[in-house]
């Protein structure tokens, strides 16, 4: 029986049952993956830090497996009009940030950003907690199956630009792949796709996702992208 998570402070669990098969590359990453293979910024050993959670959701549409993203609004002080995975940080009654909390978290900042219904998704992992060192936040990456998709769109546009998906055959097109150049001097991998460019945190998020479940396909890493970029 598949576990279908509850944001209304019910139990909140995990499950691998019923499952695609092509998602198998993903559950064995996620349970393989040690933190540093996916980032070298871990949360400090102080415990500083904002504990926040993204949804890492994998649905299936016309052209097979996809991601589901969305573009924060040009507005926000934060990471403006930058493409990022539903989330946010945990707020108290998400409970315990090293139990369910985080799993909550996602789930519900999902379901605020993109009207998402979270009885249709299926958690099944959870990959290490990263850091953000310009925000300061302590990310949890929660996996989720949308076992059963629901409409989804910009609920508040003073939060978010616009809502859409991404087929995985897009991301690991090597076309579709390039280095964007931080004016700090950090260099990083991007995705030109669905007419944004994906960069940043949540780029090198899907860059390992991709390497680890064995999808990855070769790429000119010496492609730079502005990250003024405009298709």
């Amino acid at each position: 029986m598949a576990h279908v998570s509850d944001t209304q402070g019910g139990s909140v669990t995990l499950s691998k049952a019923g499952l695609p098969a092509w998602l198998d590359p993903v559950v064995h990453a996620a349970e393989t993956v040690q933190p540093l293979q996916l980032s070298r910024f871990l949360p400090p050993e102080d415990g500083a830090g904002r504990q926040s959670a993204v949804l890492i959701l994998f649905g299936e549409g016309e052209r097979g497996p996809e991601l589901l993203l969305m573009e924060r609004a040009t507005s926000l002080r934060s990471h403006a009009g930058q493409p990022s995975f539903p989330g946010g940080a945990l707020d108290p009654e998400d409970g315990d940030p090293h139990g369910d909390g985080p799993l909550r978290a996602a789930l519900r900042e999902a379901e605020e950003e993109t009207g998402l219904d979270p009885s249709g998704v299926q958690l099944f992992g959870v990959l290490p907690k990263l850091y953000i060192p310009v925000s300061g936040f302590v990310v949890t990456p929660v996996l989720g199956w949308w076992r059963e998709p629901s409409p989804v769109g910009v609920v508040d546009p003073n939060e978010t630009a616009r809502v859409f998906t991404v087929p995985v055959a897009d991301l690991t097109d090597p076309a579709h792949r390039a280095t964007t150049h931080h004016p700090s001097g950090h260099r990083g991998p991007a995705f030109l796709v669905e007419s944004a460019l994906v960069w940043g945190f949540t780029a090198g998020l899907i860059d390992r996702l991709l390497h680890y479940a064995g999808w990855e396909r070769p790429w000119d890493r010496d492609k730079l992208v502005p990250l003024d970029w405009r298709s």
